[in-house]
């Protein structure tokens, strides 16, 4: 008996002093690679360390580094501390919160462009967002049922909701001519007209691009799109195909490239855009260099007046501010994944450059996008800690109301208030006030233990008052 006590309580002492072993190395990794560079496995055994008594928790917010709490959205990128804005945005261009009303006739529509991430952000939206009626996912079935609570009708309009009700990967022309009477044949609205908050997902150029060349490699043609625009399909002689067969499975990078029909080139901007503004697919109403000046500014202003965007690079920036814009949250956080097959694929620079240069119209909508996605953050950011500013400003009133209340009661109506040795928080002004006679009535006593120069200002001392 007492050889196993002694047995389990060695192996105790054992287990002590491994882990302060370790926990003593994770430490001295900070002072010996300071810099992640120059010892990255180190630094990542020592950031798994730390951040492992946290991996069951809902990873937003509550992230921790060197003992204080880490902004998840700055540690995911860093981009807002490289980030110089170029583009002046109106207040309402950055003020984006829509009156979303899920239990009236409000509809979300969800605009997906290929190779954006698309697919993985509507699993979001059918599978991931807590709703008072979740929709209803079934196993082998690739549509959800999203019913309004007390109806049964539909809140969002999407591949993974309503299919593709207006045709395969609808853009915005397609979309805003078609959702309307579709939304209608299927249900009647209590309330006309119905709200409709589009919504979409970029993601940068070249790295969209190459994930399509990918797609298409593998035998993807979305021959299925209707590409409908003032009422029709475009004929085979305003939009040719790039290949002959059933499909451009086996197709070379440059051959993608070297094909003047291909609608991978520039695809956002076409996507985004008001194509009847162009003639739609008539290339012959006006030059190519008009034509996509047109279409970019077209594909801005939509991009601006859509309830939200996000982009495929900044996924918690873009839970975030899907969040706050229809005053709707996830049940997990989203997860940035930059292994993808386009970042397999190994480019040299010209051919990089050919690509730019094939995409230059969705690169300038991009930065523009980027642009204005980034300030959104910025200025939701700064309008919730505002808020949380006012909030903590409104408890320390409420409390200080309470203390002063409670401090009234332990008086007895016989006593006359002695004056105790307290400290008073006075103002400079409210002295100047006490010199001319006036009296003071928002001074606040506190009691005599509390140390003004070792503890703080009255502040300090509501807040760390927990009951009364």
């Amino acid at each position: 008996m007492d050889e196993k006590s002694s047995g389990s309580s060695s192996h105790h002492r054992l287990l002590l002093v491994l882990l302060m072993v370790l926990l003593f190395g994770v430490i001295m990794i900070q002072y010996v690679c300071p810099s992640k560079s120059e010892c990255q496995m180190l630094h990542q055994l020592g950031s798994w360390f730390k951040d492992g008594g946290a991996t069951g928790s809902r990873g937003r917010g509550n992230e921790i580094q060197d003992g204080l709490q880490r902004d998840p959205y700055i540690a995911e990128d860093g981009a807002l501390v490289r980030f110089v804005p170029r583009f002046n945005f109106t207040k309402a261009d950055l003020n984006r919160v829509v009156d979303f009303n899920i239990k009236g006739d409000d509809v979300i529509v969800f605009l997906h462009i290929q190779k954006t991430g698309g697919t993985t952000f509507g699993r979001h939206l059918v599978r991931n967002i807590q709703l008072e009626r979740p929709c209803e996912c079934h196993a082998g079935q690739k549509k959800c049922t999203c019913y309004r609570p007390g109806k049964k009708e539909t809140w969002l309009f999407s591949r993974f909701s309503t299919g593709w009700s207006c045709g395969l990967h609808a853009d915005w022309t397609e979309l805003t001519s078609c959702v309307p009477s579709r939304m209608d044949s299927r249900e009647v609205p209590e309330n006309l007209p119905r709200n409709y908050y589009y919504i979409t997902i970029l993601r940068d150029p070249v790295s969209r691009y190459l994930s399509e060349w990918r797609h298409v490699q593998r035998g993807a043609t979305w021959k299925a799109s209707l590409h409908v625009c003032d009422g029709r399909s475009p004929t085979l002689s305003e939009l040719p195909s790039c290949y002959s067969g059933d499909d451009w499975s086996g197709c070379s990078l440059q051959e993608f490239m070297d094909c003047p029909y291909n609608l991978a080139n520039n695809r956002q901007t076409r996507m985004l855009a008001d194509l009847s503004l162009v003639g739609c697919y008539n290339v012959s109403a006006m030059s190519e260099e008009e034509r996509w000046a047109v279409l970019l500014e077209s594909a801005k202003r939509n991009l601006r007046g859509m309830a939200f965007f996000g982009l495929t690079e900044y996924q918690r920036k873009t839970q975030y501010l899907f969040e706050r814009t229809f005053n709707l949250e996830f049940i997990a956080p989203f997860t940035q994944l930059n292994g993808t097959r386009a970042s397999s694929v190994e480019v040299p620079p010209e051919t990089q450059h050919r690509i730019l240069q094939l995409n230059r119209w969705d690169v300038e909508l991009y930065e523009y996008a980027r642009d204005l996605f980034l300030q959104r953050f910025q200025v939701a950011r700064q309008q919730e800690r505002r808020q949380a500013r006012e909030r903590r400003q409104q408890e320390r009133r409420r409390l200080r109301g309470r203390l002063a209340t409670k401090q009234g009661r332990q008086l007895k109506p016989t006593e006359t208030p002695r004056q105790p040795e307290r400290h008073s928080v006075v103002t400079e002004e409210q002295h100047k006030g006490k010199a001319d006679g006036d009296s003071v009535e928002s001074e606040m006593l506190l009691p005599e233990w509390w140390d003004l120069d070792e503890n703080g200002t009255v502040e300090d001392y509501v807040d760390n008052v927990e009951q009364w």
